[in-house]
């Protein structure tokens, strides 16, 4: 029998109680399918911190070296945010990045059709919307050198950020972003802020040219700002769009209303030779440990992992069909519910998914 080595780090807050239930429905695939996973927890983030006394031990990181795939919870919290900037909880997922070469991070954004009034905007503006989105991941401003505070003698500071990119990260992550496209409805946008940024410029420049390679899908580009309004005023005009760090970040964030909810946004980073999948939420240390958290976005994280890493499309399908099944017979967790509706918790609602594998 096939057994595949799968990392888990649930990390913190919510992070555990929506990654367990990721775990078992891949649980539930493995014995549908005949196939095993071998899951190894490792601490990372806040628990790490607590633990060993840094966001991102040693004996992890060789952990996920070692595995065909990671699946992520969440990291990060009010407990840790008086750390120096270096040695937050968050450092240890930005670590594993650039170990891995996790330089592609896919966040798709759809808009189920039972969810449509889940969103905030109208039906008549989200219906329809399938969107994925495309982060660099590993440059710009999240990692460019130097940084950091300067002191003066009298009291006042001066903070910097570097954004910097070259070539070949800009192209790299451009080429994932034409072959996804290829996939998907041929329409690819690019994002950046050509006029204002040297960086941006680049950026342009160089999707432009590795879009001759691909003539088959249709190349726009878009200032930022132009598309942070169009996302929310005619998001269905999107398909696939790329961005550099930052801006994929605030982006594919802001894509979350077009669902519903960041309970229902998986997310995979890709780039190197063991992919990483994590719902696109954070911690949310407000209702952690109350076993209300929506997992469909670990769940549908898991589905990713098994369609890009462990190249299973039969069972990511068979996973994504089971959450709409669920949704479809009207279960909610409270963050996607209607007012007054009924709603199930995190346990139940992986219950369910789980039950519709089976079923």
């Amino acid at each position: 029998m096939t057994t595949y080595r799968i990392a888990v780090l649930a990390g913190d807050g919510i992070g555990p109680e929506v990654t367990g239930e990721a775990v078992r429905v891949l649980e539930a695939v493995g014995k549908r399918s005949g196939v095993g996973f071998a899951f190894t927890p490792a601490l990372i983030g806040g628990a790490a911190i607590d633990a060993t006394g840094g966001p991102l031990p040693k004996e992890t990181l060789e952990l996920c070296r070692a595995s065909q795939a990671i699946l992520f919870g969440a990291v990060g919290g009010p407990k840790w945010d008086h750390l120096p900037q270096e040695q937050k909880a968050e450092r240890g997922l930005l670590a594993i990045r650039k170990d891995l070469d996790l330089f592609a991070n896919l966040r798709p954004a759809v808009c189920f059709p039972m969810l449509v009034d889940a969103s905030p905007l109208k039906r008549s503006v989200v219906e329809g919307t399938d969107i994925m989105v495309i982060r660099e991941l590993t440059g710009g401003l999240y990692y460019g050198e130097p940084r950091g505070i300067e002191q003066f003698a009298d009291g006042s500071a001066r903070a910097v950020n570097t954004m910097v990119y070259t070539s070949g990260e800009i192209e790299r992550v451009a080429r994932v972003a034409f072959e996804v496209a290829r996939k998907r409805r041929r329409k690819l946008t690019s994002v950046d802020k050509a006029n204002v940024l040297v960086v941006s410029t680049l950026w342009r420049e160089v999707v432009t040219r590795v879009g001759r390679d691909y003539p088959d899908v249709t190349l726009e580009h878009i200032l930022v700002d132009n598309c942070s309004m169009a996302l929310v005023q005619r998001p269905t005009q999107f398909d696939t769009i790329v961005a550099e760090n930052t801006f994929g970040d605030i982006l594919s964030d802001e894509a979350a209303i077009l669902a519903g909810s960041m309970g229902m946004l998986a997310s995979a980073s890709m780039g190197g030779k063991v992919g990483l999948y994590e719902p696109v939420h954070g911690t949310a240390p407000d209702i952690a440990g109350q076993g209300v958290a929506n997992p469909i976005a670990a769940v549908l994280s898991a589905a990713m992992l098994l369609r890009y890493s462990l190249d299973r499309v039969d069972d990511a399908d068979r996973v994504e069909r089971a959450v709409r099944r669920v949704l479809e017979n009207g279960h909610r967790t409270r963050d996607i519910a209607e007012p007054g509706g009924k709603t199930v918790g995190t346990r139940e609602m992986g219950d369910l998914i789980v039950g519709a594998l089976e079923g």
